[in-house]
């Protein structure tokens, strides 16, 4: 079976409009209430085998057929990807692979991708991305290894899923092949980092990959191998006896513990109103008419437990794991549920010495599986502001704590305002650096936000450093480059009123290419080249004719009509 005669498939039987959503995007779920995925263990490996509902579509309009996926499948592989990580710490490697006949998966859905906003494209795109670079994240950090068993065609978004695990078996039946349809049959790029994969990771000659990336049917069997789109083929007779035997091999490399206790990923308490989202540790409030959001961030209310049997005790509820999932949660429904609020206002309140004993446990126990794991959930937290497109800034006022894993947040916005309080000096808010602000965060530059704030340059990260552990008010902040500005009480009120709406009353597509090209000035890596360079041509091919008009590739795909381009090269 050909890869393009999989995606003819995906024709529905007559044609369809995708309606305004009427209930927002939801990013938690439980495996009770998955519809495209099952997870199954056995020892030191999981298996999460993808068999789609084709009529569980995040959004009516499209079926999911062949497992083509959507947004809401990609909800499901996160949570399930979490809960590997954290209740199931004895898993060393997952073994991705399908359970439909002859099909692993042949991408995103493309009548979704046709019926959608462009809003929709985009964050669609991003949430994928994040997903699958956390496969990666997760390899690298944590020891947790993925295998694709690519036991059918891999067509698109299904390739570039098996392109983020460490290895690629491919099944060698004379039919299954890889492939990245998207520019010859859609008129679009693979959206979820395959061109940069190829090259980057996998290290496919770029003559080979130009052949490859325009070539709609794909490529099978040894072929693929030699050309190093995937690691090995096997016969189909072997094919299950050889995953299995090299899954194991891949977790004889892994740290993981074979003997720990997971910890369950209890559901989150929170409330959504209609301007507000609440949960323990982070409030949402929401002002329509502005335009604005501020998220505010709970220090600890006591402080962190630091030893290991009372973290493990506390599971889901120690606070720096309840952090960083609350958080994760209120920015994904704030990119995906609220595309009109573009300035987004970080704020903290609480104890600084409640934050000093949240770090010092993360650094005392940094290789026990549990703290390992919530680094990683906090890590990838604050990779989701790094490239959310929206303006951060972040207001230091009194009662803030923007102390070591919280002085993240100030560093990842793109300005941040201290209050100076000159006639009130013990009153005055201050911030603090940590030694967690050294690298224990890294960007996807592999940047500390430190790092990033003074481009490495030696000298003033050494002053900042000989200021760590130091609570430093408004003026020594300033002196050492660590906010943007300093106003007083007499000028704070007008100064962030004014900064406020100069920004949100400019253009939101300029400030998203400005801010996205100021936040990642660091060395170039395939995360950011994903993020960066291969997400802003997709999202200019998006808007273009070629691809989206109502001749456009993506447009008439499926319907027997050709596409008409614009043949004018830009």
């Amino acid at each position: 079976m050909q890869i393009k005669s999989i995606l003819v498939q995906q024709q529905p039987e007559k044609p369809l409009s995708l309606p305004a959503p009427d209930t927002p995007v939801d990013y938690q779920t439980h495996p009770s209430r998955y519809r495209h995925w099952k997870l199954s263990f056995e020892g030191a490996v999981a298996r999460l085998v993808a068999d789609f509902d084709e009529n569980a579509g995040l959004r009516p309009g499209y079926k999911l057929k062949l497992n083509s996926y959507d947004l809401g499948v990609d909800i499901e592989l996160n949570d399930a990807v979490n809960r590997i990580r954290f209740e199931h710490p004895e898993v060393r490697t997952v073994v991705l692979t399908s359970a439909r006949d002859k099909v692993f998966c042949s991408g995103a859905n493309i009548f979704m991708l046709g019926l959608s906003s462009h809003a929709w494209k985009v964050n669609f795109c991003k949430f994928t991305n994040e997903t699958r670079n956390g496969l990666e994240d997760s390899s690298r950090y944590s020891g947790l290894k993925f295998l694709a068993a690519v036991n059918g065609a891999c067509a698109g978004g299904g390739y570039e899923l098996a392109l983020a695990c460490d290895e690629i078996i491919l099944v060698d039946d004379r039919n299954s092949a890889v492939s990245l349809p998207e520019v010859p049959l859609l008129g679009v790029l693979p959206g979820t980092g395959g061109l940069t994969r190829v090259t980057d990771k996998r290290h496919v000659r770029h003559d080979l990959a130009d052949i490859f990336c325009t070539t709609a049917e794909g490529v099978r069997g040894q072929k693929a191998v030699d050309w190093r789109l995937v690691d090995e083929v096997v016969r189909p007779a072997q094919f299950a006896a050889r995953v299995q035997e090299r899954a194991l091999q891949l977790a004889e490399g892994s740290d993981r513990p074979a003997g720990a206790r997971g910890v369950e990923l209890t559901p989150l308490e929170r409330t959504i109103e209609a301007d507000a989202l609440r949960y323990s540790a982070v409030n949402v409030e929401i002002d329509r008419a502005r335009r604005i959001a501020t998220l505010t961030v709970k220090a600890p209310a006591a402080p962190v437990e630091g030893e290991i049997a009372a973290i493990e005790a506390q599971g889901a509820a120690w606070y720096p794991l309840r952090l960083a999932r609350e958080l994760e949660d209120a920015i994904l429904l704030l990119r995906t549920n609220e595309p009109d609020i573009g300035t987004w206002l970080l704020r903290t309140e609480g104890k600084a010495e409640h934050v000093r004993s949240m770090d010092a446990a993360l650094l005392a126990h940094g290789g026990h599986w549990f703290v390992r794991e919530t680094v990683g959930y906090l890590r990838r937290t604050f990779s989701r502001l790094d490239v959310s497109s929206r303006s951060l800034f972040a207001l230091i006022e009194q009662g803030s704590c923007f102390v070591g894993s919280l002085l993240e947040l100030a560093l990842a916005c793109d300005r941040s305002y201290q209050l100076a309080l000159p006639d009130d000096p013990s009153s005055a808010p201050t911030i603090e650096v940590a030694e967690t602000n050294f690298g224990l965060y890294p960007m996807a530059t592999g940047q500390s936000r430190l790092g990033r704030r003074f481009y490495d340059e030696a000298p003033a990260l050494a002053a900042v450093r000989a200021r760590a552990g130091e609570p430093l008010d408004a003026a020594s902040a300033f002196a050492l480059g660590l906010v943007t500005s300093n106003p007083d009480d007499i000028d704070w009120p007008d100064e962030i009123r004014l900064a406020i709406e100069e920004r949100v009353a400019m253009s939101p597509d300029a400030l998203t290419g400005m801010e996205a090209n100021l936040r990642f000035n660091g060395p170039e890596t395939m995360f950011t080249r994903i993020f960066g360079r291969l997400t802003a041509w997709q999202n200019w091919i998006f808007q273009r004719p070629n691809a989206v008009g109502e001749k456009g590739a993506l447009k008439v795909y499926g319907k027997g009509d050709r596409a008409a381009f614009d043949f004018n090269r830009v």
